[in-house]
């Protein structure tokens, strides 16, 4: 076999090498800035990145009162759905769940911290992150990222959709929290009945305390004027003088009489005798009622006046009390209660990260941005003036 001294056998190779080292050049920020981005994000997504477990449930807060026989069908449909009566409830249970306080109370034992710094966690998925401190104020900016919380307004349900490294603490975590709104709920309730009742309680104490002055008062001034009822007293009194008045007109008539058919009769001085015994019993009755100031009538208007005051009292207690009675009433018919409609679930896959999908949005981000990078490059280029 001849063989052309001037082609040797390898020359062939250092041009092939030679063109890749060209092609790589001039693709050179290409591959640095999307190609080498790609393939670190499908080797973190790939082999690194931790699975991720999702829990999910769902609540609605309904109360009892719910008078679907005076609504429409339609209105019936919102009240079974739970979009009337608890709405604002609703709002409250997520904003709460949201809040730090519901991170406070998680935060004990066992502590969400833990349940974040799994061991099964990756280091960039794990609490603390990088460039982040183990602080309450970054656990708290964690936490919003790994709970969700919404209200589904199609069907009026509240989700809560906990996110975990194992499966169990996903459950654990969703499940405290439906404990921690299910307590809420039952604080507001607290707080509520109480804000109703405290006032009409307040009214019956004041109304006791005005019907107790008013019975002392009463009982008072009866001990002092040595009276129980004036009125009847003095119609008693009344009475007697009546029947001592028609007395001494009997006696009187009898007088009359003797004067006239005997004047010489000895009983006539006896007879005058019993009418001004009977005039002056007469008078003395009389005096008991009217004329003095110790008299029955100039008791009557103090009396009278003590005895209104007892019974607008006693009228005004029975009112409060009956307010007090409708408020504890109105209070356990306006209470709400929390409804699971779906219990945490304990998953048996986990959901994400969705790692292809990641690594193509990731790839797909770096080309936009390099392709943008590079037009921009460009027009600077072809705008720049020629030396």
């Amino acid at each position: 076999m001849n063989v052309n001294p001037s082609f040797p056998i390898d020359a062939g190779t250092p041009v092939h090498r030679s063109r890749i080292a060209e092609w790589l050049r001039k693709r050179r920020w290409f591959i640095l800035f999307v190609v080498t981005p790609t393939i670190l994000a499908g080797l973190y997504y790939g082999l690194i990145a931790s699975d991720i477990y999702i829990s999910e449930s769902r609540f609605v807060i309904k109360s009892p009162d719910q008078k679907r026989s005076q609504m429409s069908t339609l209105a019936n449909l919102i009240q079974t759905t739970g979009l009337s009566g608890g709405q604002e409830q609703t709002n409250e249970v997520l904003t709460y769940v949201r809040s730090r306080d519901a991170l406070n109370a998680l935060d004990k034992d066992p502590s969400i911290r833990s349940l974040f710094s799994s061991p099964y966690a990756d280091i960039l998925s794990r609490f603390p992150q990088p460039f982040s401190s183990n602080s309450f104020e970054h656990l708290y900016k964690y936490y919003t990222k790994m709970v969700d919380v919404r209200l589904d307004h199609e069907t009026g349900t509240a989700i809560i959709t906990a996110e975990a490294f194992t499966a169990r603490d996903a459950y654990e975590i969703n499940r405290r929290l439906l404990e921690l709104s299910e307590a809420l709920v039952n604080r507001l309730n607290d707080r509520a009945q109480a804000k109703g009742i405290a006032e009409a309680q307040k009214q019956v104490d004041v109304a006791t305390t005005r019907a107790k002055f008013a019975q002392v008062a009463l009982t008072q001034y009866r001990n002092a004027q040595e009276l129980i009822d004036p009125a009847k007293q003095a119609l008693g009194v009344l009475e007697i003088a009546n029947k001592l008045t028609s007395e001494r007109a009997a006696l009187q008539a009898q007088l009359d009489l003797t004067r006239r058919t005997a004047p010489q009769n000895p009983s006539i001085p006896a007879l005058r005798n019993r009418i001004d015994a009977i005039s002056a019993q007469i008078g003395a009755q009389d005096r008991r009622v009217v004329g003095t100031d110790q008299g029955i009538a100039s008791k009557m208007g103090n009396y009278e006046a003590l005895v209104v005051e007892q019974h607008f009292a006693t009228e005004n207690l029975n009112v409060a009390n009956a307010a007090l009675v409708q408020a504890r009433a109105e209070a356990q018919r306006q209470k709400f209660y929390l409804e699971r409609v779906v219990d945490p679930n304990l998953p048996d896959m986990p959901l994400l990260p969705r790692r292809l999908l990641n690594i193509i949005v990731f790839g797909a981000a770096a080309a936009c941005i390099y392709a943008i990078a590079w037009m921009f490059t460009i027009g600077i280029l072809e705008h720049a003036p020629e030396d």
